[in-house]
Formats: C-alpha cells, sequence, structure tokens
C-alpha cells in the first residue's frame, strides 16, 4: 500500500442510508464515496472504513439511547452492515481496514502509520461521527493535512451538515466540494 495518503469512510451503513435514520442526501451521495473509493484503491492508498456497532439488549440503556430511541446499527443486522454498492468496492480490496466503533467517534487512529501526511473523510451523519473522527484525527495528527470532501459527507439535516463544515474549517480542516 502506499504510505502517506489515506481514506476514511465514516458509516456508509444501511441505517444511515436507506434506513430509519436514512435521508435523501445520504442517497445522493453514494455514487460520490463508491467514486472516491475507486480513486483511492486506483492509487492503492489505504482505505479505512468504520460501522456504528450497538448491541439490542442495552442500546436503550446507553447515553446515546436515551437521546436518540431509534434502534439503529445493532450489530450483524441489515442495518447495520455498509450500503451493498459501497461494500461491493471495499470487499476484497487488500488496502481496506474495517474498524467497528461503539461510539461517535473512534479513539483508536493513534494506531495508524505515522508516516500519514493525508487524510480524507467522507461518510454520515456529517454532524455527528464525521466531525467526532476528524477532530480526533486532527489531534493525533497534527501536522498531516486533512481534507473532508463535502460532496460524499451528508448530515442529519442540510443546516448541520453546514455547521459541521463551519466547526471543522475552524480547527484547520481543510474542506472541498463545498
Amino acid at each position: 500500500m502506499n504510505e502517506g495518503k489515506m481514506l476514511v469512510v465514516i458509516d456508509m451503513q444501511n441505517d444511515f442510508i436507506t434506513g430509519p435514520l436514512g435521508s435523501e442526501e445520504a442517497k445522493v451521495i453514494v455514487p460520490n464515496v463508491i467514486q472516491k473509493i475507486k480513486d483511492y484503491k486506483s492509487n492503492s492508498y489505504t482505505i479505512f472504513y468504520t460501522q456504528d456497532t450497538h448491541d439490542k439488549s442495552n442500546y436503550h440503556l446507553s447515553h446515546e439511547g436515551k437521546r436518540l430511541p431509534i434502534e439503529h446499527c445493532i450489530y450483524n443486522t441489515e442495518g447495520w452492515k455498509i450500503v451493498p454498492e459501497i461494500y461491493d468496492e471495499i470487499n476484497g480490496y487488500r488496502g481496506s481496514i474495517r474498524v467497528t466503533k461503539h461510539a461517535f467517534g473512534h479513539s483508536g487512529w493513534h494506531y495508524i502509520n505515522d508516516e500519514v501526511n493525508t487524510i480524507e473523510i467522507i461518510g454520515v451523519c456529517i454532524d455527528i461521527c464525521v466531525v467526532s473522527n476528524a477532530l480526533i484525527l486532527r489531534s493525533v495528527f497534527p501536522e498531516a493535512d486533512i481534507i473532508v470532501d463535502a460532496s460524499c459527507c451528508a448530515g442529519t439535516t442540510v443546516e448541520n451538515h453546514n455547521k459541521a463544515l463551519d466547526v471543522m474549517e475552524c480547527c484547520h480542516i481543510d474542506i472541498i466540494n463545498r
């Protein structure tokens, strides 16, 4: 795999695209996300993809479950799976790495190769999980160029999408295709 540049695809799961937390905006970005993955694959860059993961037995008891009482991304359900078109692009690619996360942001990004100098982030929900991971990555890799492609992201609302872009821009994350 090429060192130095990586793609992070956040939570492109059925429940966030076509399921109970899905939206038209999320459906619209799927072809853009697929093209971005193809571009990174053609250059042999590493692609991380995250899966929001919850346990049915205790979701409603969790902090998130109390504030968002819509069960979603329950481990090993259809809603938990990556949308088929995107999974078809990632599955079998030698440079793809799945990250199962149980919170908005993944706390284990520091295990990535220190040679990373460019990180591009795409996915859903931009105002929750994308922004959380972008800020964690900014802290872990303070000297890296971090990019968010707005055309490959969707939020819980269009207004929240734009607010998240503003927050990330304030934290020196480059926003493209806004």
